[in-house]
């Protein structure tokens, strides 16, 4: 039998995740564009009757842009405690986990031309 306790720690960690997450959305534009963007890709893909394989890469996908766009904010709120004056380190640092979040972004865009591109196409074309 679960232990109560352990399951209202563990309740409580999802609580901090969600707060985490509505704390991105509220502050970072960026997030709010990945929303919209992981929104209107899950709509295209219902719309298009894409397949399980296809909803799985486009699943883990967004995951890995949602992921990584959450430890970029996370990274930069570190920094700008760790180090409120500007440093040139610090600015490197901040700019090579942004680099991270805009690979995944770009090969997100690189999945979405690869599984709607074609179907697309075909609408346009009959």
């Amino acid at each position: 039998m679960a232990d109560p306790v352990r399951l209202a720690e563990r309740l409580r960690s999802f609580r901090f995740a969600f707060r985490g997450i509505g704390r991105m959305l509220r502050t970072e534009a960026n997030a709010r564009f990945h929303a919209l963007a992981s929104i209107l890709v899950v709509l295209s893909g219902v719309a298009l009757e894409i397949g399980r394989i296809e909803w799985l890469i486009v699943t883990l996908t967004i995951a890995v842009v949602w992921s990584l766009e959450a430890i970029n904010t996370a990274f930069e709120a570190l920094c700008d405690v760790a180090s409120p004056e500007h440093h040139p380190e610090v600015e490197r640092a901040k700019d090579i986990a942004a680099g991270a979040v805009l690979i995944a972004a770009i090969a997100a865009l690189v999945v979405a031309v690869l599984i709607f591109g074609p179907r697309i196409l075909d609408l346009v074309t009959r």
